[in-house]
């Protein structure tokens, strides 16, 4: 037993080194990074973090300080089930998502870290291990990019070494959005695995409509048609638009993705470790997903979330995403023929550079 002796948060503003834009955050120039580092008794560390675009961050970080570090202070590193329910408690009346679950995620990612760290093993085998090689995509965030920019942006994908990508859709007319993915799908033939994020843009009729619009480009999976709070929409739009769909990036507990999953509202649920309440909660998500046969995707931190689907048997395509974080990243994740290696470094194996992150330290 060990227990943790100190927690330290810090808040980063960090500029995107290319403007991107989806259909409903429209321009993102930043994002905000929150890091939390746990320091137990023998001087053993776990680094966790989260993100928000542009916005929440302090709240985070307020909450991290002033509601979870006297709550976890004290707690045995290795009980971290525990130490989650502690967290979550006492937040709960008035939290239960939003900037809570962002908080609870940081610190949780944290615990895990050091618990892999202490077992000497990465954190994919200490979850269980299944493989280590796992399927990615590369997300682009590129609603706004003129034509030639898309096609240009796929090809210099290719060339990293992914074999899948996303794209946005959600533009002012379907017609415009038919076109631009009829376009791509052109450019890549018709047996390259591509998918379309809408961001939550349209209604559940509008939805359907576009769902069906869309067949025809053999899309893996139409990402977030509508808002997460319509769950008995989302399940019309699988149900009548004929179209695999993507959706959880937005929910923030077991329980919203049990209602989404159980009425059939998704086809890849996709949680973000970051944002869900942590490691504890995406890995109770995957066993979730499995138990109704559906594969679970990710959404964000793809650095750490490689070692959470190299753990999950029904894992299906990791997203590696577009915020720019590997320029702050020791040792970035490896790309081989589409597919993200989980390293075998001890624990998650990210390690940010702190001085290079200093210049965008705020808070």
């Amino acid at each position: 037993m060990s227990e943790i002796h100190r927690i330290d948060a810090v808040l980063y503003r960090i500029p995107l080194p290319v403007a991107l834009s989806d259909s409903t955050h429209h321009t993102i120039t930043h994002f905000q990074l929150i890091t939390v580092t746990l320091t137990d008794a023998d001087g053993a560390t776990g680094l966790g973090y989260t993100y928000t675009v542009d916005s929440g961050g302090a709240a985070v970080l307020a909450l991290i300080h002033n509601d979870l570090a006297p709550v976890v202070i004290g707690q045995d590193a290795d009980r971290i089930e525990a130490t989650w329910q502690a967290m979550w408690w006492r937040l709960h009346f008035g939290g239960r998502g939003g900037q809570t679950s962002l908080a609870v995620s940081a610190i949780d990612i944290a615990l895990w870290d050091l618990a892999a760290k202490r077992a000497n093993a990465p954190l994919w085998r200490h979850l269980g291990g299944f493989d280590p090689a796992v399927p990615c995509y590369a997300g682009g965030i590129d609603l706004d990019f003129p034509l030639d920019r898309l096609l240009a942006q796929a090809d210099d994908f290719q060339a990293q070494g992914f074999r899948a990508i996303k794209m946005k859709v959600g533009r002012p007319s379907l017609r415009q959005d038919v076109e631009r993915v009829a376009a791509m799908r052109a450019h890549l033939g018709d047996d390259f695995p591509l998918m379309a994020d809408a961001n939550m843009r349209w209604t559940a009729d509008e939805a359907i409509r576009a769902a069906r619009a869309l067949q025809q480009y053999g899309l893996v999976w139409l990402e977030e048609p509508t808002i997460p709070d319509d769950i008995a929409g989302q399940a019309r739009i699988v149900r009548e638009g004929g179209h695999p769909i993507a959706a959880g990036e937005n929910l923030k507990s077991l329980w919203e993705f049990k209602e989404l999953i159980a009425v059939g509202g998704v086809t890849f649920p996709e949680p973000d470790v970051a944002i869900v309440g942590g490691v504890t909660v995406f890995m109770k998500v995957a066993a979730l997903a499995e138990a109704f046969n559906l594969p679970v995707t990710s959404h964000g931190v793809h650095d750490l979330t490689v070692h959470l689907l190299a753990a999950a048997p029904n894992r299906s395509y990791l997203e590696v995403h577009g915020f720019g974080l590997d320029r702050f990243i020791a040792e970035p994740i490896e790309i081989v023929e589409g597919r993200a290696i989980a390293p075998d470094r001890p624990g998650h194996g990210v390690a940010f550079d702190a001085a290079a992150l200093e210049t965008f330290r705020t808070g």
